[in-house]
């Protein structure tokens, strides 16, 4: 099957730079509704057989234009929420943000690496996965959309995806609507086809002004 793993929309949180994970959380901002509205066209040469969204409310805002204009209902299914904040939740400091993502890349290494308050790299795969097979149990054969969060896409397509490295995954970015192409199987295994950092309606799309801190590239 092909993964569609699309990133939701802008939020006030990504508008301030803060980590922001508690369910349901904000909705879309002005410009999230946007990038929300770019997704149909940007995906018009894609047969969805369905569209799969977390329990938090910005992915069903940014689901919403796409479902509709394929007459699809947007599922939501447990799992797929962003990696917890715990402790660090609002907080958008140089040091909470170092703290969430390097916890979240050291996962490549060891999965006993906790967010303070939060999950360790074991609970996040283990419910991800788990999120991701039930899909794949429902559309073994089919192209599907699921939107998701950064953090999570970012840590679980690399930790999926035979083919992705920690200094790719570390270094390309994953703004608000991009999207990330596995192709595979829970049985066979995944390989990421397609990366794309941008907006799906382009850069044009991308609020360069705003500090994002799961989106950017990660420094050493």
């Amino acid at each position: 099957m092909r993964l569609l793993l699309i990133r939701h929309g802008q939020t006030i949180d990504n508008l301030n730079g803060a980590i922001g994970a508690i369910v349901p959380g904000p909705g879309l901002t002005a410009l999230g509704q946007k990038q929300a509205a770019a997704i149909p066209e940007a995906l018009s040469g894609e047969r969805l057989a369905a569209i799969y969204v977390s329990t938090m409310k910005r992915t069903h805002e940014t689901a919403l234009p796409l479902a509709n204009e394929r007459g699809l209902v947007a599922q939501q299914i447990d799992g797929l929420e962003e990696v917890t904040s715990g402790d660090l939740e609002q907080r958008s400091d140089e040091e909470a943000i170092g703290i969430y993502m390097s916890t979240i890349f050291s996962w490549w290494t060891s999965l006993d690496g906790r967010i303070p308050g939060g999950e360790d790299g074991h609970e996040f795969y283990r419910r991800y996965t788990a999120a991701i097979e039930t899909i794949a149990a429902e559309h073994p054969d089919s192209t599907v959309a699921v939107f998701s969060h950064g953090a999570a896409i970012r840590a679980w397509s690399s930790y999926a995806a035979e083919n992705i490295d920690p200094e790719f995954s570390r270094s390309h970015p994953l703004h608000n609507t991009a999207v990330v192409v596995l192709e595979g199987s829970p049985a066979d295994g995944w390989a990421a086809t397609y990366w794309a950092g941008e907006p799906m309606g382009g850069a044009d799309l991308e609020d360069a002004t705003a500090p994002d801190p799961t989106a950017d590239a990660l420094g050493d």
